[in-house]
């Protein structure tokens, strides 16, 4: 079964990214790292933060949208990127989400597999 592993940044977080971004990075691999050699990481993603920064589209009732800078959420909390992992359970989902050496807020969520 496919979980994405939905990871939000925290302000603690942003601290030592900017602080070290190598550093950091290497510390989170080191936690998806046993994801990866199990076999159980399908991939991955993280959103561009630094260079371009994001636009959000909300639409209407009426069909009418807008357009504005910045996330879709202003919050402590940030999308930071995402996993994808086919595990037997959402018990084994959320243990790799427990176990990230760094601070973090993770979502999982079941995959909706198409027919």
């Amino acid at each position: 079964m496919k979980f994405a592993l939905v990871v939000f940044e925290t302000d603690e977080s942003r601290r030592r990214i900017q602080a070290d971004r190598d550093a950091y990075r290497k510390e989170y691999e080191g936690g998806i790292g046993g994801l990866a050699a199990a076999g159980k990481l399908v991939g991955g993603e993280a959103p561009e933060t630094e260079r371009i920064a994001p636009a959000t589209v909300r639409t209407a009732a009426d069909g009418t949208s807008t357009v504005t800078d910045g996330p879709a959420h202003t919050a402590e909390e940030t999308l930071g990127g995402w996993f994808v992992v086919d595990v037997a359970d959402r018990e084994e989902a959320v243990e790799p989400a427990r176990s990230l050496p760094t601070p973090e807020t993770v979502e999982i969520r079941p995959i909706l597999e198409s027919a």
